[in-house]
């Protein structure tokens, strides 16, 4: 059985090659072997030991796991089962739901409207979505019986388009934290499938800022909001500006915000791992959902990423089709947040991706400038230009599970550079 997926790799692999968009040529030969770029085979093959061992103990029903390096690839793996109550093995072209890395593919789009004049990174976020500039900042307070009570106050500086870009703009993600700001969110039931993307800002500005935009870096439904901007400066919905403008052109024929029946035997599903806690709830891939989620609500393929991972690479092109200008890329991925708190030692953010500050205080091996994100569900890719190296990882796994896995293939892929 391995060795058919082994031969069923080799196919796929072959139609990154063959397949680009229309005039286009995808430049990514195989590499003879990962010596041949400067990678250590025994390093990779215990990164397939783990993850099979990961596989074998339920931990991980499958894993699609990629590194290009030189321009080649150096190190494709399909392991274990695409559904593992059905018994179905992993495929190469496997649909994975790959929530947060989302962001950086909206955060691209609404980069392609900076480029065309129509908005500009400092330009207040009210400007486009009015209901936004009335939101308030939610301070905590104690009243007179020592309850904590919100205060509302106006925020000192405007939300702007580059906060959400970049994650300062008092907008949170409600289940990251206690506060009475935290337990709002979670209470509007931000994340409902069933509203449309007007709807969820309409609801989000009824809502406390957690802090005033501009003055700390948190997580949360920034992006959500930029996917509506996006929206609202076109004139088309979501979906159809990300197939327009990015999908089509890239060729990125298996990525869009749900899986079509005739699809439905790729998409990859969680399991319930025996003897292990539930199984974090994932949103069904068959149902098209009203809210179509700038933040996270993607599906997409390991080929699909690998084509976005690319364009990005190379500078804001892909073949013959060109994106964004190589100044725009080398902007985004900048750092941004210029010293303002809430990120992790040595890591930054620059305008829809993590980036790399410095080579210490991390907790993890990297590059000063490599950039990247991660998925909810356990997914991750990164871009380190020092190294010309290119690393996707694609996973369904339970939320408690997703960090440990990643930061392992991380660490696994960067011990495995030699040269």
């Amino acid at each position: 059985m391995r060795y058919l997926q082994r031969i069923y790799a080799v196919l796929v692999l072959a139609s990154f090659v063959a397949v680009a968009p229309a005039g286009a040529e995808m430049p990514l030969p195989l590499a003879d072997s990962p010596e041949d770029v400067g990678l250590s085979a025994s390093q990779l093959a215990r990164l397939e030991a783990v993850t099979r061992e990961h596989i074998d103990s339920g931990l991980v029903p499958g894993a699609v796991m990629l590194v290009v390096r030189q321009g080649k690839v150096a190190w494709f793996k399909t392991l274990g089962y695409r559904d593992r109550a059905a018994n179905d093995l992993m495929r190469p072209d496997a649909i994975f739901r790959i929530y947060s890395m989302t962001k950086p593919i909206v955060s691209v789009a609404a980069m392609m409207l900076v480029e065309e004049g129509r908005i500009q990174v400092t330009d207040p976020v009210a400007r486009f979505l009015p209901e936004i500039g009335k939101m308030k900042v939610g301070v905590e307070k104690a009243d007179a019986a020592g309850k904590p009570t919100l205060e509302l106050v106006e925020p000192e500086n405007p939300m702007t388009v580059q906060d959400l870009l970049r994650h300062t703009s008092g907008l949170i993600y409600g289940a990251r934290g206690h506060s009475l700001v935290n337990t709002a969110y979670v209470q509007a039931r931000l994340g409902d499938r069933e509203a449309s993307t007007e709807q969820f800002v309409s609801r989000l500005s009824a809502l406390p800022l957690r802090f005033p935009p501009g003055t700390r870096w948190e997580y949360g439904v920034s992006t959500d909001v930029l996917g509506r901007l996006v929206e609202v400066v076109s004139g088309k919905t979501l979906s159809a500006f990300l197939a327009e403008r990015i999908f089509q052109p890239l060729g990125m024929s298996d990525t869009a915000f749900y899986v079509p029946a005739g699809k439905m035997a790729r998409a990859a599903q969680p399991w319930q791992r025996p003897d292990g806690p539930p199984m974090t709830r994932r949103f069904d891939v068959a149902q098209q959902p009203r809210f179509e989620s700038g933040g996270g609500g993607l599906t997409s393929t390991m080929e699909d990423y690998l084509r976005f991972a690319l364009m990005l690479s190379n500078g804001g092109e892909l073949g013959e089709q060109r994106l964004l200008g190589r100044k725009t890329i080398e902007f985004m991925t900048a750092d941004h947040i210029a010293g303002l708190p809430g990120r992790p030692p040595g890591l930054g953010f620059g305008l829809g991706f993590e980036v790399r500050r410095r080579v210490g205080g991390a907790g993890l091996p990297g590059s000063v400038g490599e950039y990247g994100w991660a998925g909810n569900a356990g997914t991750l890719f990164w871009i380190d230009p020092k190294e010309d190296l290119i690393a996707i990882y694609m996973v369904q796994v339970s939320d408690g599970d997703r960090i440990m896995l990643r930061n392992q293939f991380r660490t696994m892929v960067q011990a495995a550079i030699v040269d």
